[in-house]
């Protein structure tokens, strides 16, 4: 009899697919739960963990006073996430368009494109993928669905308040800091830049960044098929720490006095290059650097590549040979070593003279001189033949001595990249007439730096400083992390020697020397010019000089030093752009600014007329 269709034969048939079924099931299972359970979670928990990184708030520079040379400005990351885009929406992608100053058109092409091409290979890897999650997921065959479409990063704060306002779904942004600074162009070439990479570059941006960057902070959790947080399995959370301030001892008020006066030059002179620089003698710190050329911090990025080399720092990067500047450097060896006073007369109308059993010729002074001149003279009237008869005297291991010993020939100790030693050949280097050359500041090379701290040396009473920039490093709260102080290299000279020669050099500053226009009454002025020629394809130039000069007051108890140096200066009528035409102009402005700044007092020393008449060479 017939069963029908429930046969035995059926019946186990039926039994046994159900069973093979069941059993491909369990082991499959088998295999997702055992034997790749370890490699699986680990895909899962890449896909769906979620690690949001808080960019910490890089510290501000700040000058002496307190006032922001850089600073970071809190600026939004927007983006979209065409899948999320819905079509009730369309109506208020116009407002968002204005709202970010982007054409209507682009931003509707960036929001209407939902996928873009799998890459050229067959096949991406779980790792790739992974890495990939937050920009795109895998859509149709071949193309990949974009999950993350930058719209702008420069989105203010109260900006991305009204976007948020409009309400439009899967529009989102994530903070971010980007660097500003203030006062544009002012001490850029101290304070350095922070590049669109968050990479510092130069100044004291990259020498202070590890005070400056601060510590990003990082929030680990989950997040859903949406790529919507699930804040409930927020495990793991570190706040961003913000960097520390660095307070400079650059003083902005001072800063913008150097700098109105370099534009000066600029215009008046058309020169290469300027450099003027001013310090605190006794402590080293700067407290202004200008160069020309310059450029805008905040627009750094729009310099050509003809125009990178404004970004060079020209006061410790390049060299030119100090001329009479040097001249301090003899005539204070020659005293320190008691070989000389301040009165002692040398012969200077002579051509040449036999040394160490040759004749040596010397360089030509501009004007002849009718009478011995006492060392106080040759420095007031910037002999080149009494400076050399000073090296003779002293001898060439001596002489290269205290050239070193006033900062010649090695780095200044200048906190930033880029310093050169400047060029000072070793005695058994020097050839016949070097020693008739370098005690006039010739057949050598120094940065303004090095010629600046030279001078400086005087002005603390024979000490050589080491140049200082940052005075303080602060947190957040006010509360000091560091204090520098003044370092000093070497002692130099003896205070009494440093005394002689500050007033020998204020008599560069009267009737009888060579910046007698630039006197001011009562304020003890003292420096020393310096013209010397510009060394163009290995022969010195008739035409083409650079004017200098350097000084400090008051003298019997300075204050300030003050450094100008003007690179082939175009004077008016082909005329030679001596240092007292190009440079000590300059310093006076910059001294009687200096001296309402920082309140400096008159010097009235009883029985002595200050009021100077005007004069000097050059």
């Amino acid at each position: 009899m017939s069963k029908g269709f429930a046969s035995n034969y059926r019946i186990v048939l039926l039994g046994a697919g159900i069973l093979a079924s069941f059993g491909c099931i369990g082991l499959r299972l088998l295999d997702l739960h055992v034997f790749e359970r370890d490699r699986l979670i680990s895909y899962v928990d890449r896909a769906r963990r979620q690690i949001t990184v808080q960019t910490a708030k890089r510290g501000d520079i700040l000058d002496a006073r307190g006032d922001r040379l850089a600073t970071s400005r809190s600026l939004i990351v927007l983006g979209v996430d065409p899948q999320s885009l819905v079509k009730a929406d369309e109506a208020k992608w116009p407002e968002l368009a204005r709202l970010i100053g982007m054409p209507l058109n682009e931003l509707t092409r960036i929001f209407t494109t939902k996928t873009r091409p799998l890459p050229e290979r067959a096949t991406v890897s779980e790792t790739e993928a992974v890495d990939a999650a937050d920009a795109a997921e895998p859509g149709p065959s071949g193309e990949r669905l974009i999950r993350w479409a930058k719209l702008s990063e420069t989105v203010e704060e109260s900006t991305y308040e009204q976007i948020n306002k409009l309400g439009i779904k899967g529009v989102y942004g994530n903070r971010t800091y980007t660097r500003a600074y203030p006062h544009n162009q002012l001490a850029a070439h101290l304070i350095g830049f922070v590049n669109k990479a968050g990479e510092p570059a130069a100044g004291i941006e990259a020498f202070a960044d590890f005070y400056l960057r601060g510590q990003d902070g990082w929030r680990e959790s989950e997040k859903d098929g949406l790529r919507r947080e699930l804040a409930q399995f927020r495990n793991r959370e570190v706040n961003a720490t913000a960097g520390y301030s660095v307070r400079l001892s650059i003083d902005a008020a001072i800063q913008h006095i150097v700098e109105q006066e370099i534009e000066e030059i600029v215009k008046n002179f058309n020169p290469a290059k300027v450099s003027v620089i001013v310090s605190d003698p006794h402590s080293g710190f700067i407290l202004a650097l200008g160069n020309y050329p310059t450029f805008n911090l905040n627009e750094y990025n729009e310099l050509s590549k003809e125009e990178m080399g404004m970004m060079r720092n020209v006061a410790i990067t390049d060299v030119l040979d100090p001329g009479s500047t040097f001249k301090i450097v003899a005539a204070s060896a020659a005293l320190n070593e008691e070989l000389v006073t301040p009165a002692t007369r040398f012969d200077c109308s002579i051509d040449s003279i036999e040394y160490r059993g040759k004749p040596r010729r010397f360089m030509r002074d501009d004007h002849a001189f009718d009478h011995p001149l006492t060392v106080s003279e040759i420095i007031s009237h910037s002999s080149n033949v009494g400076a050399a008869r000073l090296g003779m005297l002293i001898g060439e291991g001596k002489l290269y001595d205290y050239a070193r010993a006033f900062g010649f020939g090695e780095k200044s100790g200048f906190p930033f990249g880029g310093e050169v030693s400047g060029f000072l050949n070793p005695v058994d280097k020097w050839s016949g007439v070097d020693i008739t050359r370098i005690p006039a500041g010739y057949s050598i090379s120094a940065t303004p730096m090095q010629i600046h701290y030279a001078m400086a040396t005087i002005a603390s009473g024979g000490m050589l400083m080491r140049p200082q920039i940052i005075r303080q490093v602060t947190d957040s709260s006010g509360e000091v992390v560091y204090d520098f102080t003044g370092t000093i290299r070497r002692q130099v000279l003896s205070p009494k020697v440093a005394g002689q020669m500050a007033r020998m050099l204020e008599k560069v500053v009267s009737s009888e020397g060579t910046a007698g226009k630039i006197a001011i009454p009562h304020f003890q002025l003292a420096g020393k010019t310096g013209t010397a020629q510009k060394l163009i394809n290995g022969r010195y130039s008739e035409r083409n000089h650079v004017g200098s000069f350097v000084g400090f007051f008051p003298a019997s108890r300075p204050r300030v030093v003050v450094t100008v140096i003007v690179d082939d200066a175009k004077v008016p009528n082909g005329r030679i752009a001596y240092g007292s035409t190009v440079a000590a102009p300059s310093f006076k402005k910059i001294a009687e600014q200096l001296i309402q700044y920082l309140d400096i007092k008159p010097v009235i020393e009883p029985g002595r007329n200050l009021l100077v008449m005007e004069g000097g060479r050059r």
